[in-house]
């Protein structure tokens, strides 16, 4: 098996996974392992260093842009990005073109970008028709700050952080923070059981174009731009395990996060967000996930020794894994005691993707 190949079909592997090798499969880059071949250069809302930095963009992204801001140019039309030097000098960094543009035009600016790229077959793997999601994903000038949600249609909260909306499957060529949510469901023993917590554990469907046939969380996906976190689980719960509203709202609870550095087997950035949430089933309730929306195979009601098992024999998809590592750590079944690094994977589970230096990636 090839983890970091998201294509492959998984197979169990020869090696036995340990926690911390499962976290990097998922968090696997890190600033300091960029090849000086490779520069990283900051992508920045606006045309100055004083302004947010929310992305980080490969060479042959600068390069496609300036392409695309050169014709633009000879065509006399308005210019939609900033290159704060015309080569690639240590100190490049990309931006819109105006610290004017709204959010609404910098989506219309990125809207246009991304089609036009799919159309012509710029990055096919990334972008092509195939893997287009036609879904809009929202940008932040603070990664970490308040969530752009709406409200009634209209009144929003978190808009002030809200920089632009973008097409999903063209984030990572984008190197921007992206956001989901995962929940458990899961249920404790039962009389009679001697087996303690077991996880409902669907399959991906072969037909998935990312990690096909891969175990997940019961519950997951991305947030849509203006969608809140709860409204995003209670809507994949129904669309992908036709897990009925009245009970996500009843009993599903926000319990933490977890983020990560994503590096593809291609070399493109994907830092993540995922907002954790569990659904303990009470004794008594009638309950089992269904297939529903043809994302997954199956649902196995597995003991956490199962899970466990099947961890470490590396059929997980890399981030679900660690949304289970952390259900584990919360729930007490990982421990100081039983696991000796215990620390090192309780910090690795809330990454800040070194933020704080993308700023300073050309310098």
């Amino acid at each position: 098996m090839s983890p970091s190949n998201p294509l492959s079909r998984p197979q169990p592997s020869k090696k036995a996974f340990t926690f911390i090798d499962l976290i990097d499969l998922a968090d696997n880059f890190s600033l300091s392992s960029v090849s000086p071949n490779d520069t990283l250069v900051p992508f920045y809302l606006a045309p100055s260093r004083s302004s947010p930095v929310i992305g980080l963009l490969r060479p042959s992204i600068v390069a496609k842009l300036r392409e695309e801001h050169e014709s633009t140019q000879r065509h006399g039309g308005p210019a939609a990005w900033h290159f704060s030097s015309p080569f690639s000098t240590p100190d490049l960094f990309v931006s819109f073109a105006s610290p004017t543009f709204t959010p609404a035009q910098r989506t219309a600016i990125m809207k246009n970008l991304c089609e036009r790229w799919r159309d012509t077959g710029f990055q096919p793997n990334i972008i092509g028709p195939s893997k287009w999601r036609d879904e809009l994903y929202p940008i932040y000038r603070d990664p970490f700050g308040a969530a752009y949600v709406k409200w009634d249609g209209w009144e929003t909260r978190g808009e002030e952080n809200w920089a632009f909306d973008m097409e999903r499957s063209a984030c990572a060529l984008f190197g921007v923070v992206t956001y989901g949510v995962h929940m458990t469901v899961y249920r404790e023993a039962v009389e009679g059981e001697s087996e303690g917590v077991k996880i409902w554990v669907p399959t991906r469907a072969k037909t998935k174009p990312t990690w096909p046939g891969y175990l997940d969380n019961t519950v997951a996906g991305g947030i849509t731009s203006g969608m809140s976190m709860f409204e995003s689980i209670v809507k994949e719960a129904m669309e992908e395990a036709s897990i009925e509203e009245s009970i996500v709202r009843k009993y599903a609870k926000s319990v933490g996060g977890v983020s990560y550095f994503f590096m593809t087997s291609q070399g493109w950035l994907q830092p993540e967000v995922e907002y954790v949430y569990d659904l303990k089933i009470p004794a008594g309730v009638e309950f089992e996930p269904k297939p529903s929306d043809g994302e997954v195979e199956c649902f196995e009601l597995l003991s956490l020794d199962e899970v466990t098992s099947r961890m470490h024999a590396g059929l997980f998809k890399p981030n679900c894994a660690i949304v289970i590592i952390d259900f584990m750590i919360r729930h007490g079944h990982v421990t100081p005691d039983n696991e000796p690094d215990y620390m090192s994977i309780l910090t690795r589970l809330h990454g800040r993707f070194e933020y704080d230096r993308w700023g300073m990636c050309s310098l």
